[in-house]
């Protein structure tokens, strides 16, 4: 019985972190370019007592082995990088991947992050940089005569300087990761390459399998409510039967406690 109280707090425990998952995926259902995460359990040792294969008294074999588990524990929490819902903005400096693909970020280290959400603005310099003045990788400027802005579906930004004369800014180039699960989310939309990511690919918009662009859009949380609401209801009530099963192993233990009297 001592054995089902840790093997139910297991669970528990492990209900608890599918909670906190579920609750950050809902608190960013409206977060620009979010990737809802999913965590994998997997259970853990086995006692084994007989085990299979053996032989009886009788010399006959034993099709069937007993082996006791000690519960469940947390094995990773996984980035599902599914597309998310397009939404139209108008803003022309708001731009969506339409397939595969990241933003590159420059860091104020110097290093680059990378990022889905393409809700870009426009710094006193002309830059494009992200809602928090990080400015994209390639030094892309846009001039303060410019008229208008005009992004290609193979990432050319082009500033209208006249009413027929169009200018090259820079050209907007993608990332893209052997395994995207694997980068590491920093806040802000941002995520940093692992060992486990690799390396990143660098890459025109629309050409060797990488994603086009598209202006005036944004891509929203690839988060679906109905289905983390399902997903809360059922860590809820696996949670509600592991604490039942503490309680009942609780109430056998006084049972065998009080055997004497």
């Amino acid at each position: 019985m001592i054995r089902s109280l840790w093997t139910a707090a297991s669970g528990m425990m492990a209900q608890q972190l599918n909670t906190d998952v579920i609750a950050n995926n809902l608190a960013n259902v409206n977060t620009t370019g979010f990737k809802r995460s999913r965590p994998d359990f997997q259970d853990l040792l086995y006692q084994t007592v007989r085990p299979a294969g053996t032989s009886n008294s009788a010399g006959a074999e034993i099709p069937v082995g007993i082996q006791v588990g000690h519960g469940t524990r947390a094995i990773a929490i996984q980035k599902m990088f599914t597309q998310g819902d397009y939404q139209e903005t108008g803003n022309p400096l708001d731009m969506v991947i339409e397939g595969d693909g990241f933003f590159q970020v420059t860091m104020p280290d110097g290093n680059t992050a990378y990022t889905r959400a393409g809700s870009f603005k426009q710094d006193s310099q002309g830059r494009i940089v992200t809602s928090d003045g990080f400015p994209m990788k390639g030094n892309i400027s846009i001039p303060a005569e410019a008229l208008g802005i005009a992004i290609t579906s193979d990432g050319a930004v082009q500033a209208q300087i006249s009413n027929a004369e169009m200018s090259q800014c820079g050209v907007v180039e993608l990332a893209r990761f052997a395994n995207p699960a694997g980068l590491s989310s920093i806040g802000k939309n941002l995520y940093m390459p692992t060992i486990a990511s690799g390396n990143p690919t660098i890459g025109t918009p629309g050409m060797g399998g990488f994603g086009t662009i598209g202006q005036r859009f944004l891509e929203m949380s690839n988060v679906k409510v109905v289905e983390e609401m399902v997903n809360l209801i059922v860590a809820q009530r696996a949670y509600e039967i592991n604490s039942k099963a503490i309680q009942t192993s609780d109430e056998m233990l006084g049972m065998a406690n009080n055997l004497r009297r």
